[in-house]
């Protein structure tokens, strides 16, 4: 965005401040000024002046001599070798010690008192090159010769001795900002004329439009019917009649060029002058081409077609907004307007459209035609529809007031939205424990009333321009810019309460520190799989939650189990010849009743086993209460299943899918039932004073036994009884069919002194009682 001081001059008035100092406070504030120039540079000392009287040069056959009233203390004499001069005419003239552009590169050169084949020249007179000009500004001046200003349509303005600088508008400086997106509302001059207002704390004078118009039923005169009424949540449209086209007058044309955009006619430059102005993208249609009058905003038809201003054919299909006429579309909807419907040089109508379009769909149509344009931009980022009144009320109110046509009193107005205000509360002890600072209330509310915010009750209510502040984070935003953060000391943080660690942080910290200790390296891995995927690793069929807009058919949906994402990991590390790894990862997975946070370990290499990964598992889980599984995708009889966890060895046929040869060890555990038996607090034990007592036992017990259930009773009934470790199955020998042999080494010790045999004699009887109620005795 391109912003002219003097522009920026009409709404607040910075004059007495530098503009370095403008550029810099500007950019404290938030709005970045990238850069800054003066458009006169490297111009000075160039005067409008009077020929008063041209003779042949004596000495020469292509020179001139010429006396010239340049206001100063009396005519100076110039000699110049163009052909165009002639006495009276008004001609830009750079004095002794003024600077013009060479013709040639654009380099300054300095003009000095000297003499040209004997005369003296005091100056030069200036051509358009020498002021770089251009010539599509002055359709009237001769290119080859002196920028004579007879003919110009403002001579009238012309003063002998004035600052030709100050005639041809160049008497300006630019600066380049940088908006971020969340602020459209300063990609305008009265947007940015509201920040310089705020920061300086200087009067803001943004006048209303008005003007009088001409009697007019704008009703009987335009016909506009919204089909699409969810794109388009207003649109405004005038009338302008006798319109007479021409170039614009030299204020209007100069703050357009100094804004990056090339002057057209009076008609188009209004359109765009606004835009600059307020924000708000404007369009002109000749009224003769607008098909019965009737002004349709819909979607485009699939394989419509429009030729744009640009000339450009842009196909077209119903993801697009158009405006059109009874026939066919004559506008891309807040993108750029058809080649067929535009203002030439004979249109004797004009209708104004001002509207508020969909952001979202005015980016998609941009992408879609390939065209972005400085109206796309604004109204991607979203605008306010509760301004386009004003936008389209100057545009009107400036074309009245340059005579370029008769304007109309009313005007159509189709509204779908609801002005709604935000109210946000305003604690400023709050906002000064964000920022760490002291400002009082009085003075908060003070830069909210400088930034045009209003307040109701305790709150404050910001414009509808300002849809980026929406919490009390937001309004210590404002208060820091506008107070200065140069103004903010450097304090300490002012903490609050202090942060509390849940115990499903604890448990998952515990996880992680386990795991690790193991050898284990976590990975991270999408939470996306392919159906086929999910169907092959899920207990239930088509329970993947699918995803509306995938990458690929491999990622359609969300994952049912991490073992897939698992084998790929180890595979990607087989392929990298890594010999053996140890994994895990704690993620996601999802199905239609939810989601779960879900453990999976996986294990290679030629030093992992069965029972490798059930030592890791025990790290972490109860596997007191296992039993053998046979379910995808673990191998048939070297997997178990627990009330929390699954681990086995993975199928042959499944590592085959992923391109895996070796053997692969995985657990897949449910987080919330496993925490469920955590207890991750420690505690301290001192070394044992006593000795222990070790005891075998050799069981007798029916096969479907459960190893699991015969430790719990060990430990029920065992007085004394440190710990129990199963390291035995027998089956055969003198055993009966249907019966096997569980051995169980037991450790018995007591705090208070040394046991003796009586008592672990005791302990074992009790144990072997409790043990006989559930058929099982001790082997003979």
């Amino acid at each position: 965005m391109n912003l002219s001081v003097n522009w920026l001059n009409d709404y607040v008035n910075t004059r007495s401040v530098p503009i370095a100092e403008l550029a810099s406070r500007l950019t404290m504030s938030g709005s970045k000024v990238e850069k800054y120039a003066s458009l006169s540079e490297p111009l000075e000392k160039i005067v409008i002046g009077k020929v008063l009287e041209v003779k042949k040069h004596e000495n020469s056959d292509r020179l001139w001599i010429c006396k010239v009233d340049a206001r100063a203390s009396e005519p100076v004499q110039i000699v110049t070798g163009a052909r165009n001069v002639f006495a009276g005419a008004f001609v830009p003239v750079v004095l002794d010690g003024g600077t013009v552009l060479n013709r040639q590169d654009g380099s300054a050169v300095k003009i000095k008192k000297g003499k040209l084949r004997g005369e003296v020249s005091d100056g030069m007179l200036c051509s358009l090159d020498e002021l770089g000009l251009d010539k599509s500004e002055f359709p009237y001046a001769d290119a080859d010769g002196i920028l004579v200003l007879n003919g110009d349509p403002e001579f009238d303005k012309a003063e002998i001795g004035m600052d030709a600088l100050e005639f041809f508008g160049l008497n300006d400086a630019v600066m380049e900002f940088e908006i971020t997106n969340n602020r459209p509302d300063c990609l305008s001059v009265t947007g940015l004329a509201r920040e310089a207002a705020a920061v300086f704390n200087l009067p803001l004078d943004i006048k209303e439009p008005a003007y009088k118009g001409f009697k007019c039923d704008i009703e009987k005169e335009i016909d506009v019917i919204i089909e699409n009424k969810r794109l388009c949540s207003r649109y405004m449209a005038g009338l302008a009649k006798n319109v007479k086209i021409a170039p614009s007058p030299k204020w209007l044309a100069s703050r357009l060029k100094a804004s990056g955009i090339r002057p057209i006619n009076n008609i188009v430059d209004i359109t765009n002058y606004v835009m600059l102005e307020y924000g708000y993208p404007l369009h002109a249609f000749d009224r003769r081409f607008v098909e019965g009058g009737q002004i349709i905003i819909r979607s485009a038809l699939p394989g419509e077609r429009i030729t744009l201003l640009d000339g450009n054919t842009a196909s077209l299909d119903n993801s697009v907004l158009v405006i059109a006429d009874r026939m066919k579309p004559i506008a891309v909807a807040g993108v750029m307007g058809g080649e067929y419907s535009g203002v030439v040089p004979d249109t004797g109508t004009v209708i104004f459209e001002a509207a508020c379009f969909d952001g979202v769909s005015v980016r998609m149509a941009s992408k879609k035609i390939g065209r972005r344009t400085e109206s796309s931009s604004r109204f991607e980022k979203g605008l306010d529809p509760a301004n386009v009144k004003t936008a389209l009320l100057r545009a009107l109110q400036l074309t009245e007031e340059l005579g370029c046509g008769e304007v109309s009193d009313t005007f159509v107005d189709y509204v779908n939205f609801e002005e709604t205000r935000r109210k946000i509360p305003h604690d400023y002890k709050e906002i000064n424990g964000i920022l760490g600072t002291d400002i009082s209330e009085s003075e908060q509310t003070g830069i909210f009333k400088r930034l045009g915010f209003g307040r109701e009750g305790g709150a404050v209510v910001p414009p509808g321009f300002r849809s980026d502040v929406e919490l009390t984070c937001d309004l210590a935003e404002e208060v820091a810019r506008i107070y200065g953060y140069d103004n903010i000391e450097s304090t300490l943080p002012r903490l609050g309460k202090s942060g509390v660690i849940s115990e499903y942080e604890k448990n998952v910290r515990f996880l992680v520190n386990a795991l690790t200790a193991s050898g284990c390296y976590e990975c991270v891995t999408y939470g996306f799989a392919s159906p086929k995927t999910n169907e092959r690793f899920s207990a239930d069929c088509g329970v993947g939650v699918k995803i509306r807009n995938p990458f690929g058919e491999e990622t359609g949906e969300m994952r049912t189990s991490l073992i897939p994402s698992m084998l790929n990991v180890i595979a990607n590390n087989i392929n990298a010849r890594n010999p053996g790894a140890r994994f895990f990862e704690i993620g996601k997975t999802y199905s239609k009743d939810g989601e779960k946070e879900v453990l999976c370990v996986g294990l290679y290499g030629k030093d992992e086993s069965f029972y490798t990964l059930k030592g890791v598992i025990e790290e972490i889980a109860d596997l007191r209460k296992i039993e053998a599984a046979a379910e995808p995708p673990f191998h048939p009889g070297r997997a178990a299943r627990g009330d929390t966890v699954r681990f086995g060895e993975i199928s042959p046929l499944v590592l085959e899918e992923f391109g895996i040869s070796e053997r692969v060890y995985m657990a897949e555990a449910d987080l919330e039932g496993l925490f469920g038996g955590f207890n991750p607090q420690k505690y301290y034990k001192p070394i044992p004073r006593y000795p222990a007592v070790t005891r075998d036992l050799s069981l007798v017990c029916p096969d479907g036994a459960v190893s699991g259930d015969i430790v719990a009773v060990i430990e029920k009934n065992g007085d004394f009884l440190e710990s129990v470790e199963f390291f035995d199955v027998f089956k055969g020998g003198n055993l009966k069919e249907g019966e096997k042999s569980l051995s169980y080494k037991l450790v018995f010790r007591k705090s208070g002194g040394t046991l003796t045999d009586a008592e672990v004699d005791g302990a074992i009887s009790k144990i072997l009682s409790a043990l006989e109620k559930d058929d099982i005795k001790l082997r003979g």
